[in-house]
């Protein structure tokens, strides 16, 4: 499994390359004009000096080059030196920059990752511990009344949209009740107990909103692959071997159906850090998802492709993760 795992951490490599360049060229491509957020009193001159500032006078070879070694290179060591104190070189080298605000674009996803993981991460977090559970009774109890409510639940959870169900919840528990907040404070800071009951308070309908709807896909998988294996011989060979009912269930049939649920609960996880874009659109959560709004909308190329990027990569990460879970799963699975 160790040799699978660096095999494959190498030839995700010129894998990564292959989409930054297929993603630099789509928005070398786009419509957008990033020239575009200067104001028109601002003299031509003045306005090639812009531009000429942020690279645009470049060839897109070059400029690719450059967006290559400041993302590969010069980061790691930024970072290297924010965690360590060290100084590495001069110490002055080139970073990737918003074109808008000309901060330092890993800078500004720091700064927003902490709101999309306390939202978007709990929601997933509490999604599959709800899923989990409702897809292994609906399948053991098949055809019950608390099947038939899961399935209620998963087609309702998953055919309306979170901006119904966002703007539902604002209006029946925020304005209606009035029991939370309408938007999420991103400047709350907690210090207090009372100030950690209105994190909570502010963080529980998007929490929720989102927790249904990765719920109701989640628990329809879990279901599906129990029932497959419910009915294998090696179910039926462990009921008679005398096993109890609960071990047959939870050890040997949920171990199993649990292998081609991972590839999905794995696969979801790269969305904490996208971010669950109309939920934070509507809820006002300043996270990763609303900050790539905000890159696309103003063009600011360095913040997209860098945004987008970083998704790819953790897309391809937990894809090994998967992989590696099932030979944890299925010890019959071998890589090596």
């Amino acid at each position: 499994m160790f040799t699978y795992t660096i095999r494959r951490l190498i030839y995700a490599v010129p894998t990564l390359i292959a989409i930054s360049f297929i993603i630099f060229s789509i928005l070398e491509l786009s419509p957008g004009d990033p020239m575009a957020q200067v104001p028109l009193t601002v003299p031509a001159e003045e306005r090639a000096k812009i531009a000429e500032a942020m690279g645009l006078n470049e060839p897109f070879i070059v400029r690719y080059g450059l967006w290559l070694r400041q993302f590969f290179i010069n980061e790691p060591l930024n970072l290297i030196e924010q965690w360590t104190g060290w100084t590495i070189g001069d110490g002055e080298r080139l970073r990737v920059r918003s074109w808008i605000t000309r901060a330092p674009v890993t800078d500004l996803i720091a700064e927003r990752l902490p709101q999309t993981l306390w939202v978007v991460g709990l929601a997933y977090l509490f999604g599959v511990m709800i899923a989990v559970p409702i897809g292994v009774i609906s399948a053991y109890r098949q055809y019950s009344w608390f099947d038939q409510l899961g399935t209620l639940f998963s087609m309702v959870g998953f055919s309306v949209p979170t901006f119904l169900t966002g703007t539902l919840f604002i209006l029946i528990f925020s304005v209606w009740l009035g029991w939370f907040p309408d938007s999420y404070d991103t400047t709350l800071v907690v210090r207090d107990w009372p100030s950690f009951l209105a994190q909570v308070r502010q963080m529980i309908m998007p929490v929720t909103v989102l927790a249904l709807f990765n719920a109701a896909q989640i628990s329809r998988f879990m279901r599906a692959s129990m029932l497959e294996n419910l009915n294998q011989d090696y179910v039926r060979t462990a009921r008679a071997k005398g096993l109890r009912e609960r071990a047959v269930v939870l050890v040997h049939v949920l171990r199993n159906s649990m292998i081609p649920v991972v590839t999905v609960i794995a696969l979801g996880v790269p969305q904490i850090f996208a971010g669950a874009i109309i939920t934070e659109q509507i809820f006002r959560v300043n996270g990763l998802g609303a900050l790539l709004i905000v890159g696309i909308e103003g063009a600011d190329y360095p913040l997209v492709q860098t945004l987008t990027f970083i998704f790819a990569v953790l897309i391809v990460l937990f894809n090994l993760i998967a992989d590696i879970l099932y030979g944890i799963l299925d010890p019959r699975i071998r890589y090596d």
